[in-house]
C-alpha cells in the first residue's frame, strides 16, 4: 500500500514538474520574466489606467483588484491548457497515453505547479498595484485574500484542464487560449461590473471561474470576514472542480477514440 502511494506521488510530482518547466522553456530566465512578470504588469497597468481614465480615480481599486486576480488566468488558461494540449503538438502524446501510469494522476498533475506559480503571480500583481497604482490594503483581511487567491487560481486551472483536452482535437492551441482568456476579461467582472452586463452575459458569467473569486477579493480588500466570502469561495472551487472533471472525461474519451481509430497523433 505504501509502495503504491509513493509510486503515485512520484509520478504525480515528477510529471507535473517536467511538464511545467518544459512548457515555455522556463529554465531560461528571460522567457520566464517576459511571461510571468512583464505580461501581468502590462495587463494590470493597461486596464487599470484605461478604466480610471474613463470612470475616475475613485474606481481605481475596482480595476486594480479585478485585473490582479485576472492574472491567474495566465497560468490557468495559457499554462495548463498548453501543458495538456502541447502533448500532441510535440509528439509526446503517444507516450503519455501508452504509459501504465494512472490517468487521473497524470492529468491532474498538469495543473499542480501552475496553481503554485499562479498564486505567486497574483501576489506580484497585487504588489505592483500597491507600489505603482496606490492600492490601499490597510483595512484588508489578508488571510481571507490569500485564501481567495489560492482558490481562484485553482479554479481557473480547472478550466485550463478542460480546454487542454479540447485543444487535443483542435488545430491551434493558441487560438483556444486567446479566445478563452479574452472572453474572461469581459465576462468575469474584472473590468466591467457584472450588474451592468446584459442578462445573457450575466448568466454565462455565473458558470465561469474568476467571477466569484474577483468579487470575494474585492470584499476581502475592504475588510470582509472569511465567513462573509466563504460561500463565494465554495462556489468558485466547485466550478473549477466541475471543469476539471469534464476535462478529464474528455481526455479519456479522446484516448479511447484515438485508440479505436488506430491513431494517437492525429484525431
Amino acid at each position: 500500500m505504501l509502495h503504491r502511494f509513493t509510486s503515485a506521488a512520484r509520478i504525480f510530482f515528477s510529471g507535473a514538474w517536467l511538464a511545467y518547466i518544459g512548457l515555455f522553456h522556463w529554465t531560461q530566465p528571460a522567457n520566464y520574466l517576459a511571461s510571468k512578470v512583464l505580461m501581468p504588469l502590462g495587463s494590470l497597468l493597461f486596464f487599470t489606467l484605461l478604466g480610471v481614465s474613463a470612470t475616475g480615480q475613485q474606481t481605481a481599486d475596482f480595476y486594480i483588484v479585478g485585473n490582479a486576480m485576472q492574472v491567474a488566468a495566465i497560468n490557468g488558461i495559457y499554462g495548463v491548457t498548453q501543458s495538456v494540449g502541447n502533448e500532441r503538438n510535440e509528439g509526446t502524446l503517444i507516450y503519455v497515453l501508452g504509459a501504465p501510469a494512472n490517468r487521473i494522476i497524470t492529468f491532474m498533475g498538469r495543473a499542480f505547479f501552475h496553481i503554485i506559480d499562479g498564486v505567486f503571480t497574483v501576489i506580484l500583481a497585487f504588489f505592483w498595484g500597491v507600489v505603482l497604482l496606490g492600492l490601499n490594503l490597510s483595512v484588508a483581511n489578508l488571510p481571507a485574500l490569500a485564501l481567495t487567491i489560492l482558490v481562484t487560481t485553482a479554479s481557473v486551472c480547472g478550466m485550463g484542464l478542460l480546454f487542454g483536452s479540447v485543444s487535443l482535437v483542435s488545430v491551434n492551441v493558441m487560438f483556444v487560449n486567446n479566445t478563452v482568456y479574452f472572453l474572461l476579461l469581459v465576462f468575469s467582472g474584472a473590468n466591467v461590473p457584472i450588474a451592468t452586463l446584459p442578462p445573457w452575459m450575466q448568466t454565462i458569467s455565473r458558470f465561469l471561474p474568476l467571477t466569484r473569486g474577483i468579487t470575494a477579493a474585492r470584499l476581502a480588500v475592504r475588510g470582509a470576514s472569511l465567513a462573509e466570502i466563504a460561500p463565494l469561495l465554495a462556489a468558485e472551487l466547485a466550478i473549477g472542480l466541475a471543469y476539471a472533471v469534464i476535462g478529464f472525461s474528455l481526455f479519456k474519451w479522446f484516448e479511447l477514440e484515438a485508440k479505436r481509430r488506430g491513431t494517437l497523433e492525429a484525431f
